[in-house]
């Protein structure tokens, strides 16, 4: 659906801190789905852990909001690609966050986000990421999206 060209004009995020590489499902006001490949070369690697690699949790979480912002921005009345660029989300809590299961390099994370509640530019949703069906963690998002 959005390739990671396209999540870039919608996102502001770059490497190493862009962490959705494709966007397979949106239903705008209502739910996103996409991934995000996990590779042994991303830098987070060289210190976590170096001998044993574990993909971070803070890191998961992020790659939910920002799935959650390609959620929020694509819902919005006006998502031209004008009124995107003068928009950032921005975090507002983090509730409910539980890891289940170790990440590793070679993983496809995918996130799965629904949206609880929406009142103007205030989100609430509900992330979840799996890799191969299994759920690995979970958290509710609140966000919001202002102008630049």
């Amino acid at each position: 659906m959005y390739n990671v060209v396209e999540i870039q004009k919608i996102l502001p995020h770059r490497y190493p801190f862009l962490l959705v590489d494709r966007i397979t499902d949106l239903q705008p006001g209502e739910s996103i789905e996409g991934y995000k490949n996990v590779s042994i070369s991303e830098p987070v690697f060289q210190g976590h852990f170096p001998d044993h690699p574990i993909y971070p949790g803070v890191m998961i979480i992020e790659g939910m909001a920002q799935a959650g912002g390609v959620l929020a921005f694509k819902s919005m009345d006006d998502n031209s690609q004008e009124a995107i660029q003068n928009k950032v989300v921005y975090f507002m809590s983090i509730d409910k966050a539980k890891f289940r299961a170790p990440v590793t390099p070679g993983d496809r994370l995918v996130y799965r986000l629904q949206v609880l509640k929406n009142k103007g530019p205030v989100w609430f949703l509900d992330g979840k990421a799996y890799v191969d069906e299994k759920l690995v963690a979970e958290a509710q998002l609140k966000a919001m999206i202002v102008d630049k």
